[in-house]
């Protein structure tokens, strides 16, 4: 997508140094615009452990990338158990994250079998190129197919503009490009169809305020940033056609993980019968497991993500300031589980299904 104009990813590769990982920074963003240079795992896992990058196929690509760079410095004579280790630790970096650990076992695999140090290096750097490449591809796939649902609700409005909803950030920031929740969206405007974006600030991070709005602007697109709390109303009173957003782990049988915050939106859209989508790619699904609020892992977070917040001054200067009363008890989870019974349909890079396992599996039969 593009920064001023310009086409960016959130991460490539150097194009005059493969030791040097490249990423966005998005903790400065919108007020600053900073690319950040990665060269060793341990500076991978700060990266995503510290919100460097986030969201769920920019963790993934990160951590392909961070395999790569474990691999150039692993020593010869202990390569596999430095290996082992350095997957570990990106695992550990945010445990709800599906496309995570997905990538590196991935990278495993894929190194494994290799019969060489150098061809194993080799390897890797060219599979955390495939992870990343395929990474924006699916997000494309998922606009032009989530795109027919905005162009539907259109046409019933007989081209007026279609109000959707997203929480956090699912947007070419979270991704390598495109995003999930937003690719339909930036498809839909390409071709001209009337949308307007109604933007959760996200509280604590504020993705949507930081992150989702910023990127809404670069690309043209109608919106409107709102307090978390507002979803509700909005769709009581007509003003919300559509809900979608994205997903960090997606069961087999259709539950999903997302920001916290999200199953209150999607109570919300059944009680007002509101179309409720999320959008992932096909890395996103566990298919191990198919209960999600049982079996999905809950990120639980610093404290300090509640009781401060981190902005522009008057002065221009970027500040952190305290918001609650010293030594205020707090309970910071990063996520929470929407049941499928409440969500309308997933949109992936191989079409719209229903979030019923018998469906998913229709597109995706070799999970079976």
């Amino acid at each position: 997508m593009h920064v001023a104009g310009t086409p960016y990813r959130t991460i490539w590769p150097s194009d005059t140094d493969q030791a040097v990982i490249k990423i966005i920074d998005q903790r400065h963003l919108p007020h600053r615009f900073v690319i950040e240079e990665l060269r060793t795992v341990n500076e991978v896992c700060a990266a995503i452990r510290e919100m460097h990058v986030r969201g769920a196929g920019l963790i993934g690509a990160t951590a392909g990338f961070g395999m790569y760079l474990a691999a150039r410095t692993a020593p010869d004579q202990d390569f596999a158990a430095f290996m082992q280790q350095a997957a570990d630790d990106l695992v550990q970096t945010r445990p709800t994250a599906g496309n995570l650990a997905w990538a590196v076992k991935r990278q495993l695999t894929a190194i494994a079998q290799e019969n060489t140090l150098e061809k194993k290096r080799a390897r890797a750097f060219d599979v955390a190129r495939e992870i990343a490449d395929e990474d924006a591809e699916f997000c494309r796939r998922i606009g032009e197919h989530g795109k027919e649902i905005i162009a539907e609700l259109s046409r019933k409005k007989n081209g007026a503009p279609v109000n959707i909803l997203t929480h956090c950030n699912a947007g070419w920031l979270a991704f390598v490009d495109y995003g999930s929740a937003t690719a339909p969206i930036y498809a839909a405007h390409a071709e001209g169809i009337k949308v307007h974006v109604w933007v959760d600030e996200t509280r604590p991070w504020l993705q949507g305020a930081k992150l989702t709005a910023w990127e809404l602007k670069e690309e043209g697109v109608d919106h409107t940033l709102i307090a978390d709390n507002t979803g509700g109303h909005l769709m009581q009173h007509g003003l919300v056609d559509m809900v979608i957003v994205g997903t960090d782990r997606t069961t087999r049988c259709g539950d999903v993980a997302n920001k916290i915050g999200t199953y209150l939106k999607a109570l919300a859209a059944h009680d007002n019968q509101v179309p409720f989508y999320v959008a992932l790619p096909s890395s996103t699904f566990d298919w191990t497991i198919r209960d999600g609020l049982t079996e999905i892992p809950i990120e639980q977070r610093s404290g300090e993500e509640i009781t401060h917040i981190r902005g522009l001054s008057e002065a221009a200067e970027m500040a952190t300031i305290g918001i609650a009363p010293p030594d205020t008890a707090t309970a910071n989870y990063g996520f929470d589980v929407t049941p499928a019974r409440l969500i309308t349909g997933l949109i992936t890079e191989r079409g719209v299904m229903a979030a019923h396992e018998e469906d998913i599996l229709r597109l995706y039969p070799e999970h079976r």
